[in-house]
């Protein structure tokens, strides 16, 4: 399909970007100008956004996809990677395929896509917004394959920036709490997917030039109140 900004617009990728938290980030670019391009396992079939069916647990799937995106457009000035995988068990019981595909999703996917699309980035001198989760640092039961792949993103995008801003590339890794991510989802205590989206857009766009953001965590406005509090969440952890 093809899109109807200019040639010249700056273009942005956004990996997952069919619903949820990927879909506003993919929105908030289109709305600030943006033509976007998007790695979907599942496409949405929206007439503004340049899509890619793209497992991306198949890291030749994700070479050849950015590969489509480059050729398509001949630019990137912004790389979002927030498509992740969501597996819940315990160690002993975790099927080893399982944990496999997390780390392919949520890691190894977020590597390929960087690899693939640097030199564009560089050109652009743009930016790369890694979507993480307060998950990366605080660990729960059940959790993982997810807690492990999220704060290993934490020394990518570290190393990623001090090795590319010397080349003007800015790198942020982003670690939000809860998301209301699901169609209904209004509870209070939430983030809702389009704020999620706002910061993201700041992040790519109105940053000083002068300066970077590195690192970024992002919590819901309200809390409710804890079962457990004070001192005595020592004995809970």
């Amino acid at each position: 399909m093809k899109s109807a900004e200019p040639t010249g617009a700056p273009v942005a990728l956004v990996s997952g970007a069919n619903r949820g938290t990927g879909l506003a980030i993919a929105r908030e670019l289109h709305r600030r100008g943006y033509r976007v391009a998007a790695l979907n396992r599942t496409l949405l079939g929206e007439d503004w956004l340049y899509e890619i069916q793209c497992d991306l647990a198949d890291p030749a799937a994700v070479d050849r996809a950015v590969g489509q995106v480059l050729t398509r457009f001949g630019r990137l000035d912004v790389c979002v990677t927030n498509a992740v995988d969501r597996t819940f068990a315990t160690l002993a019981e975790m099927d080893p395929a399982d944990w496999d595909r997390a780390v392919a999703v949520n890691l190894t996917s977020v590597f390929r896509i960087v690899r693939a699309s640097l030199a564009a980035v560089r050109a652009a001198r743009g930016s790369f917004v890694i979507i993480g989760s307060h998950a990366g640092t605080r660990f729960f039961e059940g959790g993982a394959s997810y807690s492990a792949t999220k704060g290993a993103l934490k020394a990518l995008v570290e190393t990623l920036l001090l090795e590319e801003r010397a080349h003007g590339v800015r790198a942020t890794l982003v670690s939000p709490g809860a998301i209301a991510n699901e169609d209904g989802d209004e509870t209070p205590y939430k983030m809702a997917t389009e704020s999620v989206a706002r910061c993201v857009g700041a992040l790519v766009q109105d940053q000083p030039s002068d300066l970077v953001i590195g690192d970024i965590e992002i919590r819901p406005a309200q809390l409710p109140v804890p079962e457990i509090s004070g001192i005595a969440r020592l004995q809970h952890v």
